[in-house]
């Protein structure tokens, strides 16, 4: 029997107390993850440790510390509500980490929590050459978090991203703002490519939506939170990515590379054009479904691409 609100607040005092404590209680409520973490106590340690303003990678020996009466009540409020409201963490907090960058979400976006960081990191090796890119487009970009890591991994490269949504744009900036980085990343209000101008970029990147319908309708509450227009990939959850398959062709330099995360519509994928090497990139931190075409991949296949998409 979990203790009433008045014993959580009067016999529980440390901060290693409430994450336990918090952990049990997502377990028992069977609330689902998967926005950045994936255990109860990896949830349950972000949120008590966002709440009284500490890091996530606190020292072990403060996890002791005494908390005041106001923080316990700040640590059961902000527990209560991702139980009862089954929204994601990140939504509570505003704040989602990627690729080791704090970011600003809320309901407008999708939580950032794409393998694709961990690329970003390696700086896209060994597929290009860190001074040789100059041009890096970001399709779908939803916070920024893809184009701003980009643009800190890549400081000599200017960074285009794209989005059809003038809400997830609207949160995008506030991240440009916040990194004070609006010299590097430029924002364009674009169906894919429609409304870019003629470029060509060494690094086209994208996690656009891909779930498909059966999938989507099968979601935990918490990804039913996020926005529709940044989950939902039609019939087969591919709509989207066959268009960026078409047309990335016009786009890419000669020596460029395609980047999409496709996750669990890989199969799909596969299966939809055999005949092409999707190479399926491997991640050290978990996460798969993320293939990479060359740009000249991308152009031997590109009428098979126009013929499954007309």
């Amino acid at each position: 029997m979990q203790p009433t609100p008045v014993e959580v607040l009067t016999t529980l005092s440390t901060l290693r107390d409430y994450i336990r404590w918090a952990a049990s209680r997502f377990t028992q409520a069977k609330v689902s993850f998967g926005h950045g973490t994936v255990t109860a106590l990896d949830e349950a340690a972000a949120l008590v440790l966002h709440t009284v303003y500490q890091p996530y990678n606190l020292a072990e020996a403060y996890l002791d510390t005494v908390l005041t009466i106001n923080e316990r009540q700040a640590v059961i409020d902000i527990i209560d509500r991702r139980i009862n409201e089954r929204i994601p963490a990140a939504y509570l907090t505003n704040e989602a980490i990627f690729a080791g960058l704090s970011f600003y979400v809320d309901q407008r976006v999708l939580v950032p929590r794409s393998p694709i960081a961990e690329l970003i990191e390696q700086r896209f090796s060994p597929w290009v050459e860190e001074d040789q890119v100059s041009r890096i487009l970001d399709l779908c970009t939803g916070s920024g978090c893809i184009a701003i890591a980009c643009a800190y991994a890549f400081q000599d490269a200017l960074v285009d991203a794209v989005d059809l949504s003038s809400d997830a744009l609207a949160v995008a900036e506030i991240n440009i703002e916040n990194h004070q980085i609006s010299d590097l990343v430029t924002l364009y209000q674009s169906d894919l490519f429609s409304a870019l101008p003629i470029d060509h970029y060494d690094v086209i990147v994208s996690n656009p939506p891909y779930v498909n319908l059966e999938e989507w309708e099968q979601l935990p509450r918490e990804f039913l939170a996020e926005p529709d227009m940044g989950l939902k990939g039609g019939q087969t959850g591919l709509d989207i990515v066959l268009r960026i398959l078409v047309d990335a062709d016009d786009y890419l330099a000669e020596q460029g590379i395609l980047i999409v995360e496709v996750g669990s519509s890989a199969e799909t994928l596969q299966n939809t054009f055999p005949e092409v090497p999707f190479y399926w990139l491997s991640f050290e931190r978990g996460g798969d479904g993320v293939f990479l075409l060359t740009a000249e991949q991308v152009h031997d296949y590109h009428e098979l691409f126009i013929a499954a998409f007309n």
